[in-house]
């Protein structure tokens, strides 16, 4: 079959979102497809939104391929008779943020335009013969919103034979890009108040340096040097295996993320556990509070007092980490089944 791959991007930011689309495009090969990818350029400015999704409506894919995969907004607005979405989230300041503070000031010409997103959402999403999701998260905002009924489809790691277990150490590792909302910050404040030699080793690079400049203050300012790594830099796959691998466990508590993030899922092939938060979102979908992992309050004693029981008993880490790589089976997260449903 010949595919065609589309999302849009940020430029020169780097995530989850590419990863999702430039995995896929791997293992379809590797199943004896055809497959092109397609990056757009979107920026989620209020005045250049609706001009960009015009744009991207007018492109009709259908002499280009046998069938569309589209993931980011605005891309699943491109035209073709045999389009799958596998929809990673909305545009969200005008979904289930538009009544939080990263919402843009609710004056008429905003709401116009949150109607005539959801307006074009409904139709967009419609028109796909199949529906998925990256979590159940987005699927319940779907139907929510958009009223359309969606299925989650869980997103593997490429390769995650590259990660292993080393031992329970006396680290607590997080890897992902250093940005407010995935609340490192937080976990430094945790840090402050912990009582054992647990230590915290903070790895990634933000869209901007000004988080990270604000995490090292942070850092210094509640006397933590010895107890905070903070590597402020693109870590590669390779490292992020070797860091996991030693680790006591992983933490990764965002503001309601929409789906498990990588962090969780590499940890579970690393079989650590994870510690979460109750409004972290779809990390909740892999994550059972006692099993595989803690699922606290967002409050830096609650995360403290988590953080200090897993360097007290490392039997329980142990047996957490090992139910955390057993949950992967459980949820079916896995490219075959994945490559299998995009291309029935």
């Amino acid at each position: 079959m010949r595919i065609v791959l589309a999302s849009t991007f940020v430029p020169f930011v780097k995530g989850g979102a590419r990863f999702i689309v430039e995995w896929l495009e791997q293992k379809l090969i590797a199943h004896g497809h055809e497959v092109e990818r397609f990056y757009f350029p979107f920026v989620e400015t209020p005045d250049d939104l609706l001009t960009q999704t015009a744009a991207l409506r007018l492109v009709d894919l259908t002499q280009a391929c046998d069938r569309l995969i589209a993931f980011r907004p605005p891309a699943h607005v491109l035209r073709h008779p045999h389009k799958f979405l596998w929809f990673i989230h909305h545009i969200r300041a005008y979904y289930d943020l538009w009544d939080s503070e990263y919402a843009p000031p609710h004056t008429p010409s905003e709401e116009a335009l949150r109607a005539a997103l959801h307006q074009m959402d409904r139709t967009a999403l419609g028109e796909a013969q199949g529906l998925f999701t990256n979590s159940g998260v987005v699927s319940g905002r779907i139907a929510k919103f958009n009223g359309l009924a969606s299925t989650p489809l869980y997103p593997p790691i490429f390769e995650p034979e590259r990660f292993r277990c080393e031992g329970y150490g006396d680290e607590v590792v997080m890897v992902c890009r250093l940005e407010a909302h995935k609340r490192q910050m937080l976990l430094v404040e945790a840090m402050a108040h912990t009582q054992s030699g647990v230590r915290l080793r903070l790895c990634g690079r933000g869209s901007s340096d000004g988080y990270g400049r604000d995490l090292a203050a942070a850092v210094e300012r509640l006397g933590l040097r010895d107890k905070v790594i903070l590597e402020d830099r693109w870590i590669s796959e390779d490292e992020k295996a070797d860091r996991l691998a030693g680790a006591l466990a992983t933490v990764y508590a965002p503001k309601d993320e929409d789906s498990y993030g990588y962090p969780s899922l590499e940890a579970a092939h690393s079989q650590k556990a994870v510690l979460t938060t109750t409004d972290a979102g779809g990390v909740l979908e892999l994550v059972q509070d006692g099993r595989n992992g803690f699922v606290c309050d967002p409050e830096p004693m609650a995360i403290a007092e988590r953080l200090d029981r897993l360097f007290k008993d490392r039997a329980l880490a142990q047996q957490m980490g090992q139910a955390n790589a057993r949950r992967i089976a459980e949820l079916n997260i896995d490219w075959d089944h994945v490559v299998e449903v995009l291309t029935a």
